[in-house]
Order: structure tokens, then sequence, then C-alpha cells
């Protein structure tokens, strides 16, 4: 057979063939080389291929690729430049630059960065100037045209694409590859001073290249994953994927028989150190959803570029919002597509996190499909952040996860409300945020799929009846100043917020007696149970704080 097939399999296998088609397309590799297999359920290869690849480039070319504009290693040149630039103005003070020649310092001259310079210096030009950092370092104190010039020099020597994928490839190995693998090739502590590539090639590329042409006819092992057949000299412990197996050489009961059979080919032994170009970063986690339908979905899912994760490290603010509304939108383009269950896997980037389960049900992907609320949340996207204090709400993404963990948007909106009646302003982000509440309630009570207008006009009318209470009572008091009504809504909130029915209905009866207005024929809806009381009891208060006026508003400006 000329073909080698990659099946898909548990999340972080799925991760790796992920990875693998990242690394495959990313170095440019023709495809007639490889492709996903007819049943949609693999990635295959032409064995030729595989036995003459240059795996070791490829795989850290992929990683710098990925990971690289996030690396201490771009922090540094970053750093640089900013020197640089202070040097050329008039305004030239050396103490300013002060700490961020010391982030330089301690950053180029760790360990680890020694080690790898140590290495390769022989491959790299004008390595001297990396030795004299070594014996003398960057200082405040010197003179300007001396520290300029050995910046300059410095920034051109770390510009070589050997010092960046060296200097980067360290950074990423301790502070990303070794979040998913450990104890194996330059992760093995006694590699530690070792060339990367060489130990890299030694224990991943070259097992797998020789596999590839190997003949298996009599081997007797089978790979725990794909089943398929290995010599003894092949198999490859699975234990070096954390939190997949223990020491397998010392703890063997776990076995039947004490029998360790855990064992990989070395094709799914590489696809798996492939696990972490699978992941995105987001914010301070990374994460991958585990579409297991096919490879076309989860590639689709978890597709991404160097280039955003950089963005969402930046925008720490915004991360599992903006991550999540990116790749829900991408799985609901094809809408012929049948909706299914999403495994959300996550891991924090501290060294003891373990890895976390999530599932995106069917019906919150129907949610998060419904036109009307992907338009809200557009909006809220917009302008997502409230100002609490000294520090800053992000709405918009608080609602997203309030949907994914079946949490009821009533809090928030609640909280915005009175936020409102302290700020003497109306939020108008609490207008999407309750219209995105009843279409969840209204999509999730509906599960035959008819049309929800009828439910949502109803609520609109017990808006209006709200505003129109308020124009009333403003009215009376010849202003528009809603001051004289806070303590109404307050009141009103707090028996909403316990779900109190006979407290609101009586400050109710007691508004409405002031006015030459009717009680409304809807608030007898108040009374059938409690999802309806505070369904339609924000609806009344949204119209009498005044969300009228800001939608008429934002018409006109938008």
């Amino acid at each position: 057979m000329d073909r080698m097939i990659v099946p898909l399999g548990d999340f972080l296998k799925n991760a790796g063939v992920v990875g693998l088609r990242y690394l495959l397309d990313e170095s440019g590799v023709d495809e007639e080389n490889y492709g996903i297999t007819e049943d949609g359920q693999g990635i295959w290869l032409r064995r030729e291929f595989v036995a003459s690849a240059d795996w070791t480039d490829m795989y850290f070319k992929s990683f710098v690729g990925k990971y690289g504009a996030s690396t201490v290693y771009e922090a540094v040149l970053d750093k640089i430049e900013t020197i640089l630039d202070c040097g050329e103005s008039e305004e030239w003070k050396p103490a300013g630059c002060k700490e961020d020649l010391k982030f330089i310092n301690d950053k180029l001259l760790s360990k680890s960065y020694q080690s790898g310079f140590e290495n390769r210096k022989h491959e790299m030009a004008n390595p001297e100037i990396y030795e004299l950092l070594k014996s003398s370092k960057l200082k405040s104190n010197m003179e300007k045209d001396e520290l300029l010039r050995r910046l300059q020099e410095l920034r051109e020597f770390l510009e070589q694409p050997l010092c960046e994928e060296t200097f980067s490839m360290k950074s990423i190995i301790y502070n990303y590859i070794n979040r998913f693998w450990d104890g194996k090739s330059f992760l093995l502590r006694a590699n530690a001073a070792k060339d990367m590539r060489n130990v890299f090639d030694a224990d991943f590329s070259e097992p797998l290249k020789k596999y590839a042409v190997a003949s298996h006819d009599k081997a007797k092992d089978l790979c725990i994953d794909c089943n398929g057949r290995m010599d003894g000299k092949e198999k490859i412990s699975i234990a070096f994927m954390k939190d997949q197996a223990d020491d397998l050489a010392r703890k063997r009961s776990a076995f039947w028989n004490c029998k360790v059979d855990a064992y990989l080919c070395p094709m799914c032994a590489f696809v798996y150190s492939l696990a972490p170009l699978g992941f995105n970063l987001v914010g301070n986690r990374f994460v991958f959803l585990n579409v297991n339908k096919d490879v076309d979905s989860l590639l689709a899912a978890n597709r991404v570029s160097g280039k955003s994760i950089h963005e969402a490290k930046k925008e720490d603010d915004e991360k599992y919002s903006s991550w999540v509304a990116r790749t829900i939108d991408i799985l609901l383009r094809e809408k012929s597509k049948e909706l299914a269950n999403i495994q959300v896997v996550s891991r924090g980037r501290d060294e003891g996190e373990r890895y976390t389960f999530d599932v995106i049900a069917k019906d919150v992907l129907q949610v998060l499909a419904d036109e009307n609320v992907k338009k809200d949340l557009k909006r809220l996207s917009e302008h997502p952040y409230v100002k609490v204090g000294k520090d800053y709400w992000n709405i918009h993404e608080e609602t997203i996860l309030n949907i994914l963990r079946y949490h009821k948007q009533y809090g928030m909106i609640n909280k915005l409300l009175k936020m409102a009646i302290e700020n003497s302003g109306f939020l108008p982000g609490v207008i999407y945020i309750y219209d995105i509440q009843c279409r969840t309630s209204s999509i999730q009570r509906n599960k035959e799929h008819k049309p929800i207008g009828g439910e949502m006009m109803n609520r609109y009318t017990v808006r209006d009846e709200g505003y129109k209470l308020r124009n009333a009572l403003l009215g009376a008091k010849g202003t528009t100043d809603d001051a004289c009504i806070r303590g109404t809504v307050y009141q009103l909130l707090n028996a909403l917020s316990v779900g109190n029915v006979e407290h609101f209905m009586e400050v109710i009866m007691r508004v409405y007696c002031s006015t030459k207005l009717q009680v409304p024929n809807a608030f007898i809806e108040f009374l059938k149970d409690r999802d309806t009381f505070v369904e339609y009891g924000y609806a009344f208060l949204l119209g009498l704080q005044g969300s009228h006026r800001i939608e008429k508003e934002e018409r006109i400006n938008g």
C-alpha cells in the first residue's frame, strides 16, 4: 500500500491531526503527497513522501510560524526597536530605558537561550555580538552612541533566520510544547544542553521515516491508537503525553497481567507531538474544539494563524468571547449540516493546570445560530465594555459565556439596570442582552422550531406599557428627568431579583393609581409562573427606564 493513514481518535490525536494539516499547509507540501480520506475520517500521506520528508525542519518552522510572534524573542526585538526610536529623538533620557535594557539582558542571557546559542553559533553570522553581550551587558549609563550601536548590531544579529528559530523555539518549548508533552526529545532533562533539532530528529523524525519503509508482515505488537503493526524496537510509550499515562516502566499494575501495551507506532507518536499546533492560544488558555464528525469539520473549527494568536494575546480583555464567536460562526456556515454537540477542551498556560472539558450542546448551537441572536451579539461586540468603578466589565463576553453555561442573563440585566439608576443614564447593551435571553428561552422551550415572533411581540407589548407609564409619570411632574421614578424602579428590580410577584404587583398598583392609566391586561400573565413573571417584568422595566428613547437615537445615528 503506497499510502499511510492517520485516523481521527481521542481529543489529543485530533489536535495532532489539525497540527499535521497545519504543518503540511505551512510547509508548502504538494497536495499530491497528502489529502483527506474518502470517508473523511483521516488524513492520508504518500508513503514515499513520509520516508523522504524533512519532518524536523517542518516541525520547527511550523511552531515558529504559529507561536513565534508571542515569544520572549519577539518581545526583546520590540524593546530594542523602542530604545532605538527614542535614541533618534532630541529628548533622549538614558534612565528611561533602564528597565527595557534589563529585560533584554535577562531574557537573552537566560540558560535556555545560552544553550541554544552554544549549539548553533558555528552556523550563525557574527556570533561575537552575542559573546560580547555575555561579557558586557547593556547599561543605561553607557555613552549614547555606543549603546545605540550595540543595539543596532544586536538587532541585526537576532534577525537572522537561524537566531529567530533557535531563540523562538527555546521559548516555545518551555512555554507551549511542554504543557502537552514532556520527558522526551528536547524536553528530556538529559538533552537540555543538546541541539534541539538533533534530538527531535533522533526521537521522532528518523523513527517515522524508517517505519514508513519497513515491512511489518511479521510484527506482533499493535499501536494502541491506530492498531497498526510494529516491532518491539519501533514502539513508543504514550507516557510522554502529559496526563495520559504514568511512567509505564514503574507503574504496570494498571494493565492486565501487569503487561504494558500502551505503545504508539512512530506515525502516531509524531502526530501526538503535533498536538500543541492543533490548540489555539486564547488569552491565557489553550483551547481546542473536538468536532469528531469528520476531518473537514475539525479543521474548520480550529483553523488559526500565528497573527491571530499574537492579537489574541495582546487583546487580553477580549479573549474567550472573540474566539467563541469566530469559531461557532465558522461551524454554522454550512446550514445543510445537522448541528451536533461539540466538546471544548482547554488547558491553562500554568504548568500545574490540567485539561478541562466542556460541551457546547446542540440546543446552545441553535441559539447561537439564530439570526437575531447573532445580530444582538454583534451589537454588543461593538461596545463590549461597561465601567464598574475603576474596572471594566466585558458584557459581550459574559453574555456568550452565560449562553454556553446555561446561565440566564437576568443577573446581568438587573445589575445593568441598577447601574443605570446610579449613573443616571440608560445602558443600551441591556436591550440586546434581554433580547438574547428571551430568544434563548423561546428556542429552548420550542423544540418543534415554530416561529417565536408571537412570543416576542407579547414582551414588546409589555415594554410599551412600561414606556407609557414612564411618560405619564414624567408628564405629571412636568420634567424629562427620571429622577422621580428611580426609587420605584429600584423597588421593582429588587422584587424581580427574588421572584416576589406580590411585592412587584403591589408597587405597580400603587404607581398606576397615581396616574390616569389602567393596569394593562398583560399583567395577568405575571401570575402564570416565575419564568413568565421575570421575562415580562424586565420587559416592563426596560420600557419604564426609557429603552424606546435609546433605540430611537440609535436608529437616527446609525
